[in-house]
């Protein structure tokens, strides 16, 4: 029975896609579950709604009186010019190699679970930072029930395991497993790179269907070098990601690793000047391959994009200074003058 679903709850259910805290996205649910049209055609859609209510009113309460809650508040606000979730399975070295990038204190331990909550940290390349999240092991038997709300605003994953370790075969199939009950899906297809055209309409008729673009990146790789047991391992685990090799005891392949991101996710730098001043060449606001002037002004404040009249732009394919509209696509490294009306 088609759901014929109304203006007003795509609205809703775009409000909800964009949204990043806990409490907005819990004020987007409600909407739609307003909005929603009551028939069968709908009843699959509005019990899924209802949970999520359910699962975000427990997170934000804590529980109710008496009750245990579930987890932390564990959506971490988007920092830097995109988030990566850390994924894997207990000993992995997950916790270790987010503590070789970021230099955070996350805890590490010789026994399964040692992470219990979102442990952010920042991973710099060149003058511009990427938020990696260390999320709590997966396994066959468990996976924390908050954790696919703490995906929700994540822009990728790396997918962390240990190559040395035989039972990695079976681990990857199980973690996709468990993330698939929950609408979790790991996808080999990363924004900036090409993609060929693919049917979605039944994936963009799901609201919670969370796809993240994906790196395996096999750790340990100094205790197990030989480069046709990589090849084997690849084909034995049966997927597709882009696959890299490190060690996060030693820092071997570690340096690889933010460039790819970057690259990867399509991440554009730019660097504002007002009329008559230097840039700093420090601050670059971040937007993605493809987006425009109209996007960068977004960021520089809500009022801009509204107010803008035109740029003036310096870097490579233009000349200095050179006048563009609203809609001129920008590329990495590009020095933007922003004018109003």
């Amino acid at each position: 029975m088609p759901a014929n679903l109304t203006a007003d709850y795509r609205k809703a259910e775009a409000a909800y896609r964009q949204a990043s805290e806990p409490a907005e996205r819990l004020a987007c649910l409600k909407d739609m579950l307003r909005t929603i049209p009551k028939h069968k055609g709908t009843d699959h859609l509005q019990a899924d709604i209802k949970t999520r209510i359910k699962e975000l009113t427990a997170e934000l309460s804590g529980g109710g009186k008496g009750a245990r809650r579930s987890g932390p508040i564990h959506a971490i606000h988007v920092e830097g010019a995109a988030q990566i979730a850390l994924l894997g399975p207990p000993n992995s070295g997950k916790s270790s190699l987010h503590a070789r990038l970021t230099g955070s204190h996350t805890p590490i331990g010789p026994y399964p679970l040692t992470t219990h909550e979102p442990i952010p940290g920042m991973l710099p390349h060149e003058d511009a930072l990427l938020q990696l999240i260390d999320l709590p092991a997966i396994s066959a038997d468990y996976m924390e029930p908050w954790t696919v709300n703490a995906l929700q605003p994540a822009d990728g994953a790396m997918l962390v395991i240990d190559i040395a370790d035989p039972e990695c075969v079976d681990q990857v199939p199980e973690i996709l497993e468990q993330l698939g009950k929950k609408k979790v899906y790991l996808t080999e297809h990363w924004p900036g790179a090409p993609r060929a055209d693919v049917d979605s309409d039944d994936e963009d008729s799901d609201p919670f269907r969370i796809e993240l673009p994906t790196v395996l990146v096999a750790n340990k790789s100094d205790l197990d070098p030989e480069p046709d047991d990589v090849r084997i391992l690849e084909e034995l685990l049966g997927v597709s990601y882009p696959t890299m090799f490190c060690s996060a005891q030693t820092g071997q392949g570690c340096d690889g690793i933010a460039p790819f991101l970057f690259d990867a996710l399509g991440v554009v730098r730019i660097y504002t000047k007002s009329p008559g001043k230097p840039f700093e060449r420090d601050k670059p606001f971040t937007v993605r391959r493809g987006d425009t002037i109209h996007d960068v002004a977004r960021l520089v404040h809500k009022d801009f994009a509204q107010g803008l009249r035109y740029a003036r732009v310096w870097g490579e394919g233009v000349f200095d200074g050179q006048q563009v509209g609203t809609d001129h696509v920008v590329s990495d490294g590009e020095i933007v003058e922003l004018h109003l009306k």
